[in-house]
């Protein structure tokens, strides 16, 4: 059934959001303060994602829910994941990965309908990746060595929940680009926004994360390009970005270079941390023609023993050229209908997430199952949403014909 008036939508949606959000935190990360056995981990976050559709199920007993090309897309997507996985080559894990992506996808089918082009989803976003990151920083501060490894070249890392720098990276340069669009939007104060970007900043640069760096950069030029001709805040924000982008690589250039190399090689950094070397043997392996179309079902995103790291290849290598074809499609979708829309402050969030999970596509893996990348592209969706039509106001009513007492019997003598 189709709502159409998606009205107020209540706290439970926003904890739902949340517990999403813990879902795809993943298991795997660096070793923590306190050691956390990685079934625990997987409980809490598996426990999440059924108490997420319980709740999203909850508040939406009648199933009402609004249409989305993006939700379609990824339920589509299940289809060449789960033939894919029945054949159990790749293990019962794979068709326990489906049911999970299968079960987030529904949960995301019952929040849809508040999908409504506004910013709710926005904010629940901000601040549930604003708690990670707040545990991030905790961690920092009760263990700096636990927090700065060796093993991950002094990068930082959860040393209260396993979170790898990429992970923060991620996190953190989300929440910064839309803090700073819904600060441009003056949909937030100075003093907020400061609270969040400033210390998000800080994270950052301590990950050392490349991807997340170019992302947020080119998110964010897409996201304030698309508001300069209607926002005077957008052309004020992009002048002084330039000018502090200048300064920034005149006076600190040899700080920056070396920022970026993290130490590395030329060879290191053009093979892009030895991930080109797996490409090249994923791509050049045999494949049958099931395994072509199809994939070798889902898996946790490696060839080899060595982990992928690009959404595409992970796609092709689990769910084969149709899930690739799916991932696509959902790009040029939400591309399509962002470029379709009149500017507007949603309209520039949903380009910034776009354009970051694209950017961050290269390099990180998640398009083709529960993760980060589908809830940024999710919010996107449902900044995108078309507003849903006010319910008509009831008109007054019709005036009541007198009838006389005469003719009120019920027969006629």
């Amino acid at each position: 059934m189709v709502e159409v008036d998606a009205g107020h939508a209540p706290k439970a949606v926003g904890a739902a959001w949340g517990l999403l959000v813990l879902n795809t935190l993943g298991s795997a990360g660096a070793k923590t303060v306190v050691p956390l056995p990685r079934s625990l981990i997987q409980m809490v976050t598996m426990g999440a994602l059924v108490a997420a559709f319980t709740l999203a199920l909850t508040v939406n007993l009648r199933l009402r829910v609004r249409p989305s090309a993006y939700l379609f897309l990824l339920t589509l997507l299940l289809v060449p994941s789960v033939i894919s996985s029945a054949d159990l080559d790749s293990g019962f894990g794979a068709l326990f990965r489906c049911a999970r992506l299968a079960l987030f996808v529904g949960t995301l089918w019952l929040l849809s309908r508040w999908w409504d082009g506004g910013q709710t989803f926005v904010r629940h976003h901000i601040r549930m990746y604003f708690l990670v990151l707040g545990s991030v920083a905790a961690g920092l501060v009760v263990s700096p060595g636990a927090a700065l490894p060796e093993l991950y070249g002094g990068r930082l890392v959860g040393a209260l929940w396993p979170l790898t720098p990429p992970q923060i990276g991620q996190y953190a340069a989300v929440i910064i680009g839309l803090t700073v669009l819904l600060l441009l939007g003056r949909r937030t104060d100075r003093r907020s926004a400061a609270l969040v970007v400033v210390p998000s900043l800080v994270l950052l640069a301590l990950t050392h994360t490349r991807t997340a760096t170019l992302g947020l950069v080119a998110g964010l030029v897409l996201a304030i390009g698309s508001l300069v001709l209607t926002s005077a805040a957008a052309r004020r924000f992009f002048t002084w970005a330039v000018l502090c982008a200048v300064v920034a690589a005149v006076g600190f250039g040899s700080a920056l270079q070396a920022w970026f190399l993290r130490g590395q090689s030329q060879e290191n950094f053009t093979s892009l941390t030895g991930r080109a070397k797996v490409w090249d043997a994923l791509l050049t392996a045999p494949r049958t023609t099931s395994e072509f179309l199809l994939g070798t079902g889902l898996g946790d995103k490696s060839f080899g023993g060595l982990p992928i790291d690009n959404s595409w290849l992970a796609v092709y290598h689990e769910q084969g050229t149709a899930g690739v074809a799916l991932v696509a499609a959902v790009f040029v979708v939400l591309g399509g209908v962002a470029l379709l829309r009149p500017p507007s402050l949603s309209r520039a969030c949903a380009i910034f997430l776009i354009g970051y999970c694209a950017i961050a596509s290269y390099t990180e893996a998640g398009l083709g199952d529960a993760s980060p990348y589908l809830l940024h592209l999710a919010v996107a969706a449902s900044l995108l949403a078309a507003p849903a039509p006010a319910a008509p106001l009831p008109g007054p009513d019709a005036p009541r014909r007198r009838v006389p007492r005469w003719a009120r019997t019920s027969e006629v003598t």
